[in-house]
């Protein structure tokens, strides 16, 4: 197998109430949450590795929570996001604009050949 570039990551689910998902996710379906900042994203461990992301619907441009869009998957890097692209941009992956630096997250943006929503995600623990 090639050195991965990809480890991990998230299924991204865009709510409209953070208070109600995490209910539902934690309570209803009785999976354990990761962590929570604020009333802007959670995470929850749906266990065999995958990891749901709660995501407020609430910044400019957001698909609207259960509409088409709403849910993107995400992937952890294992190198610099920058490196991460440059080598997948040599195999054809086209990104959408720069790097989104959001302090405590670094996010790449592109589309599967159907238009499904992808993103690459850097954090300091991401990389190993």
């Amino acid at each position: 197998m090639p050195d991965a570039l990809l480890q991990g990551g998230n299924a991204t689910i865009y709510v409209s109430d953070m208070d109600a998902a995490v209910a539902f996710y934690t309570g209803a379906l009785g999976l354990a949450l990761g962590y929570r900042a604020g009333e802007d994203w959670a995470t929850v461990d749906a266990g065999g590795g995958l990891s749901l992301g709660l995501h407020r619907a609430s910044h400019p441009g957001a698909p609207a929570p259960g509409a088409r869009g709403a849910i993107s998957v995400g992937f952890a890097v294992t190198r610099p996001i920058a490196e991460v692209m440059a080598a997948l941009a040599e195999r054809g992956v086209t990104f959408r604009g720069p790097v989104a630096d959001q302090g405590f997250v670094k996010l790449a943006f592109f589309t599967d050949p159907d238009g499904n929503a992808l993103y690459l995600a850097e954090t300091p623990t991401a990389q190993t």
